[in-house]
């Protein structure tokens, strides 16, 4: 009955339930486009698409101007998936910044037509593959989350698993090769036109430059594409089972992995394991990035999902901390609001700080304590940065001078304090109350 939450209501009839959770024929779903273009499974995927927003694509069709007529425009796509001539457009290529860093990454958007279509293809298929994906699998699926992922590996860590192979696929996303990725998509799905619309998506090209179309290639899935992580999973399943047969450790966050072993030998018995895997997949192992890591030595570290776990030099106890390159992302959000030029209030700016800062202690929460207040005591440095060249001070306040004297950080009661909520949360905890 476990699969149930997992399948969108009103898009899996009972009776499909009923048979997803038995067990069909050959474990091969057949008839399944007359799903992914009925009426009410577009419409929903319409409203996530339309909650969601984001940006148009090569047609320059908004969410906004899509749903002016979104009935029609549904109606249209009903008819050409039921046909199975529904063709894709290109992906509009956009730059964003990695996080961290200076580097920019590709990001494909897709037109909203396309997002709709992609949705309801994901809500049709992806129970299917639910059922299928390894417990350790914790990315991109409904109900798992980041914060499963960091769980298992700490709990890994406090058994004793200290010997990490920390795991980096060179350029995954763009690398999937697709002859062997629809083959593991056919093991389950039999719908020709279902398989017809992956490839299709698959194959779409993208446009950087308008009336320029560079055409995809046969490996890759766009990243952006709503249907993306869902693939990427099922492309490394595999993986995963074989980890779960040869009974090693293993926590995977899309193409984010760490197998957690108990002796050196182990750790190199996996490297090895991974090595011969991937060159049969397609893939490649970062030659730099993964390694194995000794976490029972002072000082050793890795970094896994925002976290750094580290063994103290000082203490010699595991730590968690805020990996640098997240705190540095984390400080590239809170400088543009708190620049000293600034004409808001401080009320104003305490508040538009607030999301920022309850977002950074709802998934940091777990960080160092000292690290926290350290976060703390930075976002009141830019405040009180903004009071000086107010009052015409000069210069930069240092250490705790003047400005800690003028504005002492009871002035700044109002602001969101990361550390002081760690200490609620972790009282709560003690009191053995659930947070």
């Amino acid at each position: 009955m476990w699969q149930r939450c997992k399948a969108e209501r009103g898009v899996w009839s009972e009776k499909m339930l009923a048979a997803l959770e038995r067990g069909v024929k050959g474990n091969k779903w057949f008839s399944l486009i007359d799903k992914v273009g009925s009426e009410r499974t577009l419409g929903l995927a319409w409203e996530k698409v339309k909650t969601n927003a984001g940006g148009c694509g090569v047609d320059n069709t908004t969410v906004t101007r899509f749903a002016k007529d979104s009935q029609s425009r549904l109606l249209v796509v009903n008819e050409r998936l039921m046909r199975g001539d529904y063709q894709p457009k290109p992906v509009k290529r956009v730059w964003i910044p990695k996080a961290g860093s200076r580097e920019k990454r590709p990001l494909g958007i897709p037109t909203v037509t396309d997002r709709v279509v992609q949705t309801a293809l994901r809500m049709v298929i992806e129970p299917i593959f639910e059922k299928e994906f390894a417990p350790h699998s914790c990315g991109f699926r409904p109900g798992r989350s980041c914060k499963d992922a960091l769980r298992h590996v700490d709990k890994l860590l406090k058994e004793g698993r200290l010997h990490v192979v920390d795991v980096d696929l060179k350029g995954y996303f763009d690398s999937i090769p697709h002859d062997r990725l629809m083959e593991l998509v056919r093991e389950h799905i039999a719908d020709g036109r279902v398989l017809k619309l992956i490839e299709a998506f698959l194959k779409q090209g993208v446009m950087e430059q308008i009336g320029e179309v560079e055409a995809a290639g046969e490996e890759g899935t766009p990243q952006g594409a709503v249907i993306s992580p869902m693939l990427a999973n099922i492309y490394l399943n595999p993986l995963d089972w074989m980890m779960v047969r040869e009974g090693h450790q293993m926590d995977r966050y899309a193409d984010d992995m760490v197998i957690l072993c108990e002796t050196p030998e182990e750790a190199q018995q996996v490297m090895e394991k991974l090595k011969a895997w991937c060159e049969t997949a397609g893939l490649t192992l970062h030659p730099e990035k993964t390694k194995i890591v000794d976490m029972g030595q002072a000082g050793a570290h890795f970094d896994y999902l925002g976290y750094r776990f580290l063994r103290s030099k000082r203490t010699g106890r595991l730590r968690r901390l805020i990996r640098p390159k997240s705190l540095k992302a984390i400080k590239a959000r809170i400088k543009p609001l708190t620049k000293r030029a600034n004409g808001r209030s401080l009320e104003e700016l305490i508040t538009k700080l607030e999301p920022i800062l309850r977002g950074v202690h709802g998934y940091f929460m777990h960080a160092m304590a000292s690290q926290l207040k350290g976060l703390d005591g930075w976002v009141r440095a830019r405040l009180r940065g903004i009071l000086r060249k107010r009052h015409k001070g000069r210069g930069r306040g240092r250490g705790r001078g003047k400005d800690h004297i003028k504005w002492p950080n009871c002035y700044f009661e109002r602001l969101f304090s990361l550390e002081q909520a760690r200490r609620t949360v972790q009282a709560s905890l003690r009191e053995g109350v659930n947070c």
